[in-house]
């Protein structure tokens, strides 16, 4: 029986590795494809580099969202198809297996790790339960509201790599084992969603922000605060948690109201724990201390040069020195994440540095030309969460705003509300997980697939674009943003 099971061809498996396989060679293959042209009458041709590129996107698309080999293989298959087919030399196709943004997810998934080891992951979720309760909506609202919050004073992949371990100790309380549920999906999704929704509030919940604030000062000549960019984004960011919170009740409503006694056990849990251990303090205060300066690096000059990938790296480092981690921890990384997000650089920088990706914005945005400013709003956003889902959201931003900041002037619209809009669905890629690294993170819990995230990303994304409307017509407006130029 067993022998008959394992001989069994996966027919669904096979026509979608296949896919993959058919798009990469239809696209590469084909004939030129004509240049894309902006208003300014600027073309921009597009490569047989940057068609491979578009075509290995495509191919590394459909196996990541079919799962048909592991995530991290399909990351493989990225670096392999550039070298192979010359689209770019195998060092640039690799090297960016282990760029700094890799690292620093990495050294995250370290911080998360420790967090578990030492127990003060227990000691977190327990008191934390005290607090929320025994309603699983309200423990589901607790973890998004805390992990929303510390997005606005750390990098959301660090955020994300210490609330994962939170959540694996609360749903170890929910008496199902490491059974998928939809409390189990709904919780560790969720926690993905509300971190990208978080972290759009402040500079330093990514690095997207700021490189959007260079382009925008470098085309239209004017600067924008910290506080400026805080004080329109945060009522976006936290209206987009709650609804977030409501779209997982309604769609993944948890399988029980509540959990029977739990707020007692997490009680006698916590005393069991007894007082705080030498080595979880030492840990606490490494972590601290490593987010104490990334946090500081956006208010004081002296520290902006010094690289965050660098600084959350000394804490990996610190961790095996202080033997609070050891050579077997290693074996617990889930190198799979970390090969998926090489993957997602690499291609990422394939798109950018052939001129795919400048030749896709254009094309899309000037179908937008003579659209109602609505419209060119909505289709700037659209463009920018659809292109964060693939690559990183740093380069959707690079490619997407420089063209669609040109464009505004022609249509009557405002660089402000083209910046922010951009901003807002740059940081919520709910489709893929290769979109931001919480996402990867979450996909660790196994509590999912990849075809279930980019389902239930389907209505999200909907969401997601309501927002953005109800941003610009009316949030925004009555706060002072200037949505359309004076006439």
């Amino acid at each position: 029986m067993t022998s008959a099971r394992a001989g069994k061809i996966d027919t669904k498996r096979l026509v979608f590795m296949s896919l993959g396989i058919v798009l990469f060679a239809a696209v590469y293959f084909s004939p030129a494809w004509p240049d894309a042209v902006d208003p300014a009458g600027k073309h921009f041709d597009l490569t047989r580099e940057g068609k491979g590129s578009l075509a290995v996107f495509l191919w590394a698309g459909t196996w990541w969202v079919f799962e048909v080999v592991p995530i991290g293989v399909t990351s493989l298959v990225i670096g392999i198809l550039q070298a192979l087919f010359q689209i770019r030399t195998a060092k640039e196709a690799f090297k960016d297996f282990m760029d700094p943004s890799v690292m620093f997810i990495f050294a995250s998934i370290v911080i998360g790790m420790v967090f578990t080891k030492t127990g003060l992951t227990r000691r977190l979720a327990y008191r934390m339960l005290m607090v929320v309760g025994e309603k699983t909506s309200m423990i589901m609202l607790g973890c998004f509201i805390v992990t929303a919050a510390l997005t606005h004073i750390m990098a959301h992949t660090a955020v994300a790599a210490t609330i994962y371990p939170l959540l694996v100790a609360i749903y170890a309380l929910y008496g199902e084992g490491n059974r998928p549920t939809r409390f189990g999906k709904s919780l560790f999704m969720g926690m993905a969603y509300v971190a990208g929704a978080g972290s759009i509030i402040t500079l330093l919940g990514a690095a997207r922000g700021a490189v959007a604030i260079g382009f925008y000062k470098d085309i239209v000549g004017r600067e924008i605060s910290f506080f400026e960019l805080s004080k329109y984004m945060a009522p976006i960011g936290w209206v987009m948690v709650f609804v977030l919170w409501g779209f997982f009740m309604v769609v993944l409503k948890p399988e029980k109201k509540v959990i029977p006694g739990l707020r007692e056990k997490a009680r006698r849990l916590n005393t069991e724990l007894g007082r705080i251990t030498r080595r979880e303090l030492i840990a606490a205060l490494i972590i601290f201390a490593a987010i104490l300066i990334m946090s500081l690096r956006s208010f004081v000059p002296a520290l902006k040069p010094v690289d965050k990938t660098a600084v959350i790296l000394c804490s990996t480092v610190l961790f095996f020195t202080l033997r609070i981690l050891d050579v077997d921890d290693l074996e617990h990384v889930p190198w799979n994440i970390i090969l998926l997000f090489g993957g997602a650089m690499s291609i990422g920088f394939c798109l950018w540095e052939t001129g795919a990706a400048k030749w896709l914005a254009v094309n899309w945005l000037v179908m937008f030309r003579n659209a109602s400013w609505f419209v060119f709003i909505l289709g700037i956003a659209f463009f920018v969460m659809l292109m964060t889902n693939f690559i990183m959201n740093v380069a959707a931003i690079a490619i997407s705003l420089p063209v669609a900041l040109v464009i505004a002037p022609y249509l009557g619209v405002a660089p402000e509300v083209i910046l922010f809009a951009s901003l807002v669905t740059a940081g919520m890629p709910f489709l893929l997980l290769v979109g931001a690294a919480p996402n990867a993170i979450a996909y660790d819990s196994k509590q999912f697939t990849t075809g279930e995230f980019f389902l239930y990303g389907l209505p999200a994304s909907g969401l997601l674009l309501g927002m953005i409307a109800l941003a610009v017509t009316v949030i925004w407006p009555l706060m002072g943003m200037p949505i359309t130029l004076a006439k």
